[in-house]
């Protein structure tokens, strides 16, 4: 082999590693890439977003409202209001 392809062999062989084993290779992108699903799954983001939506509605509605607040009374609590009948049915 003439030094040229020697050359050219070496400088092969060390890109390949640079690119597969090297910081910031492709070895680094997977086990990135296999990190963030495993994050992902265990949060549950998407659920976790949804979950916080509905409880920043139910605060404004709490903070802006009185028909919230009579609702939470009303099932939570047992309220029944001045000159309302109680009707008691079972299913």
């Amino acid at each position: 082999m003439n030094k040229l392809s020697c050359l050219l062999l070496a400088l092969f062989v060390w890109l390949q590693y640079s690119l597969w084993l090297g910081k910031n290779g492709i070895y680094d992108l997977i086990h990135i890439h296999n990190t963030i699903k495993l994050f992902k799954s265990i949060n549950n983001i998407d659920q976790m977003k949804i979950r916080n939506n509905k409880l920043l509605y139910e605060i404004h509605e709490l903070l802006h409202g009185y028909e919230a607040i009579e609702e939470r009374a009303r099932f939570d609590l047992g309220m029944i209001k001045l000159h309302e009948t109680f009707y008691l049915t079972k299913f």
